[in-house]
């Protein structure tokens, strides 16, 4: 393995590059396909974005949801084809069109002419196709550019014809007229689901009319009101609710007569007296009888009569322009949808323009389906027919129409309403609601072609039932309200830049023709076709079947709503059924799509629909729905308000990894909201990848190490032979790797990404206070936790051992594990972290056997089942109790230099003790610097029971009204239980006062530490953790600080002043810019005019010293003269002045090799020449290989002569004066 940088000198940015160019050479992702080609097929759905704009963080995490997922199934030996999709058609291109073209109305394009207008449309689809590549490649995802599809490519249009040929023939289509949400600015109806992306709080007029009732003795009018006076003059009937009661009521000031229902009385307007002077509003007085009721005062009360008794009344038409059709309309018809919430209890129909009003007017017969009039042109402005406001856009003319309202005498109130309202997500403008001529995928009985709603419903939901959801209450709630309320489809729009509907209709309409391929069309009509958009299509021409009197069939004009094309992508992604039948049928439905939570309205709805009505089945089985990525400010991100960081800065700057792991760890994977923050991504790099970066750096490190000290390169020991190890931390971190590659692919199984991601900000939580976040969030989140043992606990304990100070053959034994560990982790992580995971590995397999060329070539970790969860629960108590004692120490500002004599452990289960006195007692040992541990059965020896109703929210509320009265009584029987009542209550689980039984979660039971006798608090402290209690005793003991115990000989003054020589030596390596691997030897030099303090404590320190810096500390004065210095460095400390230097290991030879060579000093000279010229590391493994010895027969003119180590020559200065002194 390679040498590795610092953490804080590690880019991961520029890292990630290097990675980039790897994949590019062994092009990693096509091999990954080659490699796993013939394997079972895992069929993946990637839904198509809009390429008219740049990718934002929503395409970024759907992305990476999409490649986590795809990459885990491929590295389980799954062949999941990747293929990028893109929705060439619609609004969104046409608005752009429209834009650089300046069209604002529909005629403009005919004389432009489609041909033009869609060859400039298919010009823009691609034009942010470099830049979305170039942006999801950064961020990690394996798909195919190369092979991607197209909806506008023709073999994607012919399976959608197919498509809609299916629903034909099953009788699922119809014509008719649809009152939808229309755009004027982009002059198209749009979806439902569209309609609801963008909704503004705006005013809007708000006005009552009269509507005279023909023939009635009084004269009377039903009063309507609405918010949009633009429908007025389309106005065919009135309608109200049938189980309401109405009032007829007299304006004493005007003697006009109004029908309104009584529950509504209160909105009709209050008239000035007779008098004539403006009516005062008075304190509880009139005012409030007009709120709440009759106006006495303004009103005379004429009549009540029910809803249903106004059924049939004919009234006087506000507007002439409709009167061709008064013999059935301008009548009282009702319905249901009318209610006393609002207005009058009397609504104005316009059918054209609402869809309530539609279907009521339907059902009615004021209108048939087929004459339907409707008097706004596709622009939003008032057709010829309307001539008193023809031309004129529908919102402008709102004033107008009051006006003439008022004129006509009809005027009964005006006045405006601030509410919400739908704007056209794409061009801003508000919407209306307008009656457009479709082809509707029917999902309800009208006339003929139409299929029951209640055969199709039910058979949605049941296909529903058969998916699987994450979250599943998406599934269950939105989705599932959803398509109980499903409605018929209008799959139609009357645009140009679309697939076009594949019908052909006689002129008579009597005859139909439904092109379900091209090869149809061709046949038909004698036509080569090599493109379907309308330009090419139009023209085409078919004869009539009946005879060449019937003339020629044509195509309609209509293309397809872009969410069909969408919904069909299963199919005419692969030219289904034209080819890859066999792939299909074998594979559908698919195995997995992803995307955002406002597509169970969008895309995820159209794929069941058109699955659903095909195939009887749904089109996927398992679904992420992920939420709204918003600005920091809880607002929606927004380019002009530039209130986010670009997704490519981010990256550039802490990394793709990073950015993955933020928005997978977020809500925001769990459907709910995530505000982005930039420090949160930097959280991920400080609190992940940092430590697991020094984890791996550490291994590197001391492998290396062991390489130059021991002879030979690093190389891993085999896994099964590693569970031999008697070390108890080997055998844990063995197990908890287990545990995590099991976890792993358990959570991948149920797509539960969150879970295995899980980074909840845990720096301010003990150890103890994680393990019981992980417990209480019913899920371990796993690589967190993973990561927070393998550094601090298991390179942290085990330093000595990784550093070779226990031995070799422990060090590799140790190394081996920590290996292992990190392999393992880095292969089950790889499809979260594909870059960093690669940069390891890379460097790990150097030392492998059977080694891939990637890591995402490699197959995910098969679980041994070689857990060891006895010894994984007793390394969480091992931490646990050295959380605690830890807690003691600081509030007592007592250092961990400071050695405690004794830390007792109460617990009342012997296991629990076992697990902390036995194997582990060394561990809590040096970590606490304690002499003795001593477990403790018995609780009540230092602590005092007491107990108290628990007085959490949950609990309480759940308990009050359990005792009601009996609370007060209750409780205060509960505070006097005596220890011996509270440990039966504990053994026993419920307890009973006044008839009411409490059970464990209704009394809080508090254990407080129990002091000896004649102890002050600063002697002796405990802290606790459940049931588990740790008692240190804090008093000094000077028989320890003499024993030398924990690194400590002559008090914690010279720990320091040593802890600070060592720093600065290790500065001053790094200042050198040498690798821990090189060797040096290190000399001091007090210059502190005879003090001998430094001198001291390099004494008393020894042991330390040596073990901190791998070698020890050597007095200048012993140094050779020809010794070369590397760097030197004065520093002054506490009281002491002092030089270090770093010099380069230099070979002693000592005076025996003289005598060894017989006394001649030519022959010794020649050894010294011969040993400084070769490499010290070479030199320390040729001894190692001759067991201290080596044969040197190579110098000319003397004859071989046998060297040993540590007699006759020493391979530093160091070892010679630790040999020496």
């Amino acid at each position: 393995m390679e040498d590795v940088c610092e953490g804080k000198d590690f880019s991961f940015p520029a890292e990630e590059e290097r990675v980039l160019k790897l994949w590019s050479e062994l092009d990693a992702f096509h091999e990954q396909l080659r490699r796993t080609e013939g394997g079972e097929e895992f069929i993946f759905y990637d839904g198509p974005p809009f390429a008219t704009g740049l990718p934002h963080y929503g395409h970024i995490l759907a992305g990476t949801i999409k490649d986590v997922v795809t990459r885990h199934q491929s590295m389980r030996g799954r062949h999941v084809s990747r293929r990028f999709g893109w929705d060439c058609h619609g609004v969104p291109v046409e608005f752009e069109i429209d834009k650089q073209l300046g069209i604002t109305n529909r005629q403009q394009v005919f004389d432009l002419g489609i041909g033009k207008y869609n060859e400039t449309c298919r010009g823009i689809v691609t034009k942010y196709v470099a830049e979305w590549e170039a942006v999801v490649t950064r961020t990690g995802r394996w798909i195919d550019f190369k092979d991607d599809y197209k909806t506008m490519d023709i073999n994607f249009m012919e399976s959608i014809w197919w498509v809609f040929s299916q629903l034909w023939e099953k009788d699922l289509v119809y014509k008719g007229f649809k009152v939808m949400p229309y755009s004027t600015g982009c002059k198209t109806a749009l979806s439902n689901f569209e309609a609801a992306l963008d909704y503004k709080t705006v005013p809007d007029p708000a006005v009552m009319v009269s509507f005279p009732i023909i023939g009635d003795a009084d004269n009377a009018a039903l009063v309507a009101w609405t918010t949009t006076p633009w429908t007025l003059p389309s106005n065919l009937a009135l309608c109200v609710n049938a189980n309401l009661v109405y009032v007829k009521v007299k304006d004493k000031s005007t003697g006009a007569v109004y029908v309104v229902a009584e529950s509504r009385l209160g909105q009709l307007p209050a008239k000035a007296k007779s008098s004539g002077k403006k009516q005062a509003p008075s304190k509880g007085g009139t005012a409030e009888v007009v709120q709440g009721g009759l106006d006495t005062e303004a009103y005379e009360l004429l009549a009540k009569f029910p809803g249903s008794s106004l059924v049939g009344l004919k009234y006087k038409p506000l507007f002439d322009f409709f009167l061709e059709l008064q013999e059935t309309a301008f009548r009282v018809i009702a319905d249901n949808y009318v209610t006393d919430d609002s207005g009058t209890g009397v609504v104005h129909c316009a059918p054209a323009f609402g869809e309530d009003d539609h279907r009521v007017c339907l059902a009615a017969g004021i209108i048939e389906a087929s004459g339907l009039v409707v008097a706004v042109d596709d622009d939003g402005c008032f057709i010829e027919k309307i001539s008193e406001f023809s031309g004129r856009y529908v919102k402008e003319a709102d004033r107008d129409i009051i006006n003439s309202v008022r004129e006509k005498g009809r005027l009964v109130s005006k006045g405006s309403i601030e509410h919400s309202y739908p704007f056209c997500w794409r061009s801003g403008t508000p919407l209306i609601y307008r009656a457009v001529p479709s082809w509707n995928a029917c999902l309800k009985e009208l006339f003929f072609r139409f299929v029951k709603v209640e055969k199709i419903r039910d058979q949605l939901l049941e296909c529903n039932k058969q998916t699987y959801w994450v979250p599943d209450y998406v599934k269950e709630k939105r989705f599932h309200n959803w398509l109980e309320g499903a409605r018929d489809w209008a799959v139609s729009r009357t645009r140009f830049w679309g697939t076009p509907l594949p019908l052909w209709i006689s002129q008579d309409g009597e005859e139909i023709v439904v092109m379900d391929s091209i090869e149809k069309l061709e046949r038909l009509s004698g036509v080569k076709v090599n493109d379907l958009h309308r330009h090419h299509v139009d023209g085409i021409t078919i004869p009539s079947s009946r005879g060449p009197e019937y003339g020629v069939l044509k195509r309609v004009e209509d293309v397809f709503d872009c969410w069909f094309e969408s919904g069909s992508m299963p199919y005419a992604y692969i030219h289904y059924p034209f080819e890859n039948r066999e792939l299909f049928e074998k594979n559908f439905p698919g195995n997995f799509v992803a995307e955002g939570l406002d597509q169970t309205r969008g895309w995820f709805y159209t794929l069941m629909v058109l699955s659903t009505a095909l195939f009887g089945k749904p089109a996927f089985k398992n679904l992420i729905c992920n939420g709204l990525v918003l600005a920091e400010d809880g607002k929606k991100m927004s380019k002009s308000k530039k209130n986010y960081p670009s997704p490519v800065e981010v990256i550039n700057e802490y990394g793709a990894d990073a950015l993955r792991l933020y928005l997978i760890n977020s809500p925001v994977v769990r459907a709910e909201s995530l505000r982005f923050k930039r420090s949160g991504v930097f959280g991920v790099v400080k609190d992940v990848f940092l430590p697991w970066y020094n984890a791996y750096r550490f291994l590197v490190q001391n492998a290396k190490r062991l390489e130059i000290e021991g002879g030979s390169a690093f190389s891993p020991i085999d896994q099964g032979s590693l569970l031999k190890s008697s070390n108890v931390l080997d055998h844990w971190i063995n197990s908890a790797t287990e545990s995590l590659v099991s976890f792993v692919h358990q959570e991948m199984d149920a797509y539960r990404l969150y879970t295995v991601e899980c980074l909840t900000d845990l720096s301010g939580y003990s150890f103890a206070g994680r393990i019981n976040f992980y417990f209480h969030i019913m899920v371990v989140p796993y690589l967190v936790k993973y990561i927070d043992n393998l550094t601090n606990i298991y390179v942290r304990f085990n330093r000595k051992r990784l550093k070779g100070r226990t031995g070799e053959e422990d060090c590799r034994v140790s190394l081996s594990t920590l290996y292992h560990a990190l392999v393992t982790t880095c292969v089950a992580m790889a499809p979260f972290t594909p870059f960093f995971t690669e940069t390891l590995y890379q460097n790990l397999r150097k030392v492998s056997t059977k080694p891939e060329d990637s890591i995402h070539f490699c197959s995910f970790p098969s679980t041994t089942g070689e857990r060891d969860e006895r010894v994984e629960q007793s390394v969480n108590r091992m931490m646990t109790i050295i959380d605690l004692a830890r807690n003691i120490r600081e509030r007592h500002n007592k250092a961990l230099k400071t050695p405690l004599k004794e830390m007792v452990i109460v617990h009342p289960d012997n296991e629990f003790l076992e697990d902390i006195t036995g194997k582990l007692k060394e561990y809590v040992m040096e970590e606490m610097n304690v002499k003795t541990v001593t477990p403790c059965n018995d609780p009540m020896l230092y602590a005092s029971l007491r107990a108290e109703p628990n007085f959490s929210t949950c609990v309480l509320s759940v308990l009050g009204k359990r005792l009601g009265k009996d609370m007060g009584k209750v409780s205060n029987e509960v505070k006097k239980m005596t220890q011996d009542k509270i440990l039966a209550f504990e053994q026993s689980g419920e307890i009973s006062f006044f008839g009411h039984c409490l059970k464990l979660d209704d009394i809080k039971v508090i254990r407080q530490f129990k002091r000896p006798p004649n102890v002050a608090e600063n002697e002796i402290d405990a802290a606790g953790d459940g049931d588990v209690l740790v008692v240190l005793d804090l008093r000094a003991d000077q028989s320890l600080l003499e024993a030398g115990v924990a690194r400590e000989t002559m008090g914690i003054a010279e720990i320091d002043n040593a802890l600070m020589v060592v720093n600065r030596i290790q500065k001053l390596r790094k200042t050198a810019q040498l690798e821990p691997t090189d060797l040096v030897d290190v000399y001091y030099k007090p210059m502190d005019d005879g003090k001998n303090t430094l001198v001291e404590i390099v004494q008393s320190q020894d042991q330390y010293i040596r073990d901190a810096l791998g070698n020890p500390l050597i007095p200048k004065m012993v140094a050779p003269p020809d010794a070369v210095m590397i760097c030197e460095e004065s520093h002054n400390v506490q009281d002491m002045s002092f030089v270090i230097y770093i010099a380069r290991v230099y070979p002693v030879v000592t005076d025996d090799l003289l005598v060894h060579a017989a006394g001649n000093r030519e022959h010794f000279d020649a050894l010294k020449v011969y040993l400084l010229s070769r490499s010290i590391s070479r030199l320390k493994n040729e001894f190692q290989a001759g067991n201290g010895k080596i044969t040197v027969d190579s110098i000319e003119g003397f004859p071989p002569i046998d060297l040993q180590l540590g007699k006759h020559v020493f391979l530093s200065v160091g070892d010679f004066f630790l040999a020496t002194r």
